[in-house]
């Protein structure tokens, strides 16, 4: 009853955000945000509400910088939590995923996600991310409102940031990349 209701509440709240974004008249104020320490808040929460093991979901970082961005941390932690649930929901009998962070320019931070789960069909890729597309792969009965990436794109394209995927196809697992703009050292 309780997973019930926590996924009801979930559900709403995705509604009510989608809501927002497609209003556009939202403007949350923008902080500082430590992508490492946020990612690391995310997993914690994954590991926990899923019930995982220890070192189901591995976290890697790139040196010892704080990788930060400008950005409203309500809605970036938003966007990993939604990759971390749906990287666990879509993951096969054992649940192994790992979150990347780096900073592949001096200008960008990129946060990867990448799972070993059923897997997205090609023909799907370009589709996930509008509002209430829930694509289908043989044997994934995942529940859901096809809300999650359209809410993630949204987010991150306020932020002046993009997010892709990319699978191999079913049963070859999944990687989302969100990138965003790295914060200028001071």
């Amino acid at each position: 009853m309780l997973a019930d209701a926590d996924r009801l509440h979930r559900t709403v709240d995705q509604v009510l955000r989608a809501g927002a974004i497609r209003e556009k008249k939202r403007r949350a104020a923008r902080a500082p945000v430590d992508m490492g320490a946020l990612a690391r808040e995310c997993v914690d929460i994954a590991v926990a509400r899923h019930h995982l093991a220890p070192g189901a979901i591995a976290l890697e970082t790139q040196g010892e910088q704080p990788l930060m961005v400008l950005g409203e941390p309500d809605d970036l932690r938003t966007v990993i939590t939604n990759r971390l649930d749906n990287a666990v929901k879509y993951s096969a009998d054992a649940v192994r995923v790992t979150v990347a962070l780096a900073a592949p320019t001096p200008g960008t931070v990129w946060v990867r996600v990448q799972d070993r789960g059923v897997g997205i069909p090609r023909k799907h890729l370009k589709r996930i991310f509008n509002r209430f597309y829930r694509g289908q792969t043989r044997g994934s009965l995942v529940k859901g409102t096809g809300l999650g990436l359209y809410i993630v794109r949204a987010i991150i394209r306020a932020h002046g940031g993009r997010v892709f995927a990319q699978s191999e196809g079913e049963g070859q697992g999944a990687t989302f990349t969100v990138e965003l703009p790295r914060l200028a050292r001071a």
